[in-house]
């Protein structure tokens, strides 16, 4: 299990433990962190799981494939740094990831 953080846009912090081989957006879901929507179940289809991630995170977990920039980019509050929890596998390496929620998914 990895711990990962998600901070609703008021600051509300949501520490959950979350398991390996599965996604930062099946984590979310599975601990009832609001906003985090995953109406198309994570196929990538729908953007209602966007997070924005710390650059230092960015920067070792790279930028979305084409099909993920696609749906991020008419995205409200779209940042730098934003990613599809869907498609973010949890591992190991992700322990201690803090992940900020948009408000518009409030």
């Amino acid at each position: 299990m990895t711990k990962v953080v998600f901070v609703e846009a008021n600051g509300t912090r949501h520490e959950v433990q979350a398991r390996d081989g599965r996604s930062l957006m099946q984590a979310a879901v599975q601990n009832a962190v609001p906003g985090i929507d995953a109406d198309c179940g994570g196929k990538c289809l729908c953007a209602t799981c966007h997070v924005i991630l710390p650059a230092d995170w960015y920067a070792r977990l790279g930028g979305p494939n084409p099909e993920e920039k696609e749906m991020l980019d008419p995205t409200p509050e779209r940042t730098p740094t934003s990613r599809l929890s869907c498609q973010i596998q949890v591992s190991d390496a992700l322990e201690g990831i803090v992940v900020q929620l948009p408000a518009f998914q409030m």
